[in-house]
């Protein structure tokens, strides 16, 4: 690890931490000082991640929660538990993400429909609206939603993970709207490039798209919005290709 780290003694909450770019995220996080709180469904994964970072002597800890069950008073109480236990939050990254397959409308199953705008829209208002009053105690706090190019899933045969995107995208112009230059929160966007996931893999059986990345290849990008050189993109939703 550098003597110049970027963030730390500040603490990050990452969602969807067992996932491609969550643990890739959590992983640059903590290897730049952050303590990291990891958040994911499975337990088993969490501390799979745990244990990476942990041997690369990075400060964890494991949050288990299933976003797509959880209530508005669970996130509540997680933000609750951040404040008690850490005094404050500077960092919150969505990289959590539902999608199952491309599917034609018609023979879509509305369940799936309502998973994925809960896990991919509502769940990260939730969890941003709950943690914010923590996020205030923080002298430079920054919330950074990951999205998906319209292009690539605001398409036919994208269901509910496609009419979920341009909600969460929206949430970042509206939200930094609500807070003066002085405030201490920042809200930003950030849209990866083509990266080599499951997710995309449910979508593309056979990928041949050589702007394809692995997902560590987008963590510094998280990195940076995370950490007060992040400041100038308040407000903005950063494209980053790899």
């Amino acid at each position: 690890m550098s003597d110049a780290r970027r963030l730390d003694g500040r603490v990050v909450l990452v969602t969807g931490a067992t996932g491609g770019l969550g643990r890739e995220a959590a992983m640059a996080c903590a290897r730049e000082g952050a303590t990291v709180v990891i958040l994911g469904r499975k337990l088993a994964k969490l501390h799979r991640v745990h244990d990476a970072i942990a041997a690369e002597g990075g400060d964890v800890a494991i949050y288990p929660m299933d976003l797509e069950g959880a209530s508005p008073d669970d996130h509540l109480e997680l933000a609750e538990k951040l404040d008690s236990e850490f005094g404050c939050l500077d960092g919150l990254l969505h990289c959590a993400a539902h999608f199952n397959a491309l599917v034609p409308f018609p023979h879509s199953d509305p369940s799936d429909i309502a998973r994925a705008l809960h896990v991919n829209a509502t769940a990260p208002a939730w969890l941003t609206m709950a943690c914010l009053p923590v996020m205030q105690k923080s002298q430079d706090a920054a919330v950074v939603f990951v999205v998906d190019a319209p292009e690539r899933c605001e398409r036919p045969f994208w269901g509910g993970y496609g009419m979920a995107n341009p909600a969460r995208r929206a949430l970042v112009p509206m939200l930094a709207g609500e807070f003066v230059p002085e405030s201490p929160v920042r809200i930003h966007g950030l849209q990866p490039g083509p990266m080599k996931t499951e997710l995309r893999g449910r979508a593309w059986m056979e990928d041949f798209d050589p702007s394809v990345r692995l997902p560590s290849a987008y963590a510094p990008a998280c990195v940076e919005l995370l950490s007060s050189a992040g400041r100038p993109f308040t407000g903005q939703i950063r494209v980053v290709q790899a």
